[in-house]
């Protein structure tokens, strides 16, 4: 049985133009469980808690649940077109098959280095987390930019030697984080709220740090609401290993899905947990002073309320959480760079994207893409910067896929069955799905200075460097996302303008 499932999944792949050169080894838990590590709620949390404390107190608890929805919306779509195209590569190869080739090209470059930055900036959270617990454990590691540069950097080499040794390996490493992320945090938030109850329930309606007048309320929430931006995306991941996941156009929206509800769930009930169970006065964590001395409060509040033995536990459980992201961040964009690679889309494909025949992983682009990811590393800008600029494009890129999709959608796509549809609702929720997404990219575009948080702030801010004039006030977002479409243009007009279309062929029905 197991192999005539293989059989037919290599047969339903083989109607794209493509042949099984990956191994198929992720099953249904596995391919969610890839998918949530990407999303990974205590990684994104741990990350950027302190710009959504700071910026609105517990009040920013709120924008959770703005995002789930609006992301849930964006992931219904996505499964639907997933159950279509169980190809690796997610909006790059929708963009291909439902619209063209320039278009999809872009939109494929777009999220590549969206995902490389994202590998980027939760590298760099991981020695926020892992030397203050080797520290608590006597292993002396000094807390400074060059340390933490230093351990990143090995990180980022296990995560790569992990990713060459194939997909399986990988699915052993991000089943066990996943249950140690959702047993932890949710143990962990149930102590909090059992025994640490620090806050009152009447925080989550103090509106007092947004400021006065609704426009600056909106504009302080609409900062605030970045944390929770950064959490929930990536779900894609489920349909990006479609190659490698067994009966994909069942599987693959199924595990979609699940990854937005199930971190919904398991970070809003970690959010109440740590809100509810911050000591002494919150505006520790929000005036400027509070904000610089606990850049991660989530450590503070842990220590502050177990013993020493339960505080390193947890720093443990978020070390393995966000490690697990790390590496499915990472297998996501390798799997996504081979797909374009191999129709020849990306510089030098043809010599660095061949797939190993025993270990079935194309471990070229595992090293190119390792390489890329540390890059941004060589110049310190710490962890937020590099994620507000990661996140603002990879809504940009699913704008882009919504937009191909809802044009398909117009012109009677799709016609074929597929185990999952949205059937009549298709065009609605394609349509919210891009107003919210248009919306939140409005928000990442808007320049805010350190008065309103820092968020996407002009490159003079950056520290260590000075940049004046016209340039210094470019926000760093705009720039980064400037030079990569700059650098694009110039490679698709020499290399990908007259080259030949790759060979698409229009999706079959599912195999029974």
């Amino acid at each position: 049985m197991e192999d005539q499932t293989q059989q037919a999944d290599a047969s339903d792949l083989a109607k794209f133009g493509y042949k099984q050169e990956l191994r198929r080894a992720l099953g249904v838990y596995s391919s969610f469980a890839v998918a949530f590590s990407y999303i990974s709620p205590s990684t994104g949390i741990f990350t950027l808690f302190i710009l959504g404390i700071s910026l609105a107190g517990g009040f920013f608890f709120w924008s959770w649940p703005i995002v789930v929805i609006g992301q849930l919306i964006i992931a219904l779509n996505f499964a639907e077109v997933s159950s279509h195209f169980p190809v690796a590569g997610s909006v790059y190869q929708w963009t291909k098959y439902l619209s063209n080739r320039t278009y999809s090209w872009f939109t494929g470059w777009i999220y590549l280095f969206a995902g490389i930055l994202t590998v980027a900036a939760v590298v760099w959270t991981i020695p926020q987390v892992l030397i203050p617990l080797l520290n608590n454990l006597g292993i002396n590691i000094p807390n400074t930019p060059d340390a933490e540069r230093n351990v990143a950097f090995l990180i980022l080499l296990s995560t790569t030697l992990l990713s060459i040794f194939g997909v399986r390996l990988v699915a052993i490493v991000n089943n066990t984080g996943v249950v140690f992320e959702i047993l932890g945090m949710v143990v962990f938030a149930l102590i909090l709220i059992l025994f640490y109850h620090r806050q009152s329930v009447s925080v989550f309606a103090d509106t007092s740090y947004l400021g006065s007048g609704f426009g600056t309320q909106a504009g302080t929430f609409l900062a605030a609401m970045f944390m929770s931006l950064f959490v929930i995306y990536g779900f894609d991941t489920a349909s990006t290993l479609a190659e490698e996941t067994k009966n994909p156009r069942r599987e693959a929206p199924r595990a979609v899905i699940a990854s937005v509800i199930g971190a919904a769930i398991i970070g809003t009930i970690f959010l109440f947990a740590v809100i509810i169970a911050i000591p002494g006065d919150m505006s520790k964590f929000v005036t400027d002073t509070g904000a610089g001395k606990y850049p991660f409060p989530l450590v503070t509040i842990i220590q502050s309320n177990f013993p020493g033995w339960a505080a390193n536990l947890y720093l443990f459980v978020v070390f393995a959480a966000i490690y697990v992201c790390c590496l499915a961040i990472q297998t996501s964009t390798i799997r996504l760079a081979f797909g374009m690679a191999r129709d020849g889309k990306l510089p030098l494909g043809r010599y660095f994207n061949k797939v190993h025949p025993t270990l079935h992983t194309p471990i070229g682009t595992c090293i190119v893409i390792g390489v890329l990811a540390g890059l941004p590393m060589l110049y310190y800008a710490g962890a937020a910067t590099i994620a507000i600029g990661a996140t603002g494009m990879i809504y940009l890129s699913y704008i882009l896929g919504n937009v191909a999709i809802l044009l398909a959608r117009l012109k009677g796509w799709p016609r074929e069955k597929t185990p999952f549809a949205l059937g009549q609702w298709g065009v609605i929720v394609n349509i919210l799905g891009l107003a919210w997404g248009i919306a939140m990219e409005i928000n990442f575009l808007w320049p805010r200075n350190a008065a309103v948080g820092g968020q996407n702030p002009p490159l003079s801010a950056l520290p260590n460097v000075t940049i004046s004039g016209f340039l210094g006030n470019i926000p760093i977002y705009e720039f980064t996302l400037g030079v990569i479409l700059l650098v694009g243009l110039v490679y698709w007009a020499f290399a990908q303008r007259k080259a030949p279309d790759t060979s698409t062929m229009a999706p079959a029905q599912a195999p029974a």
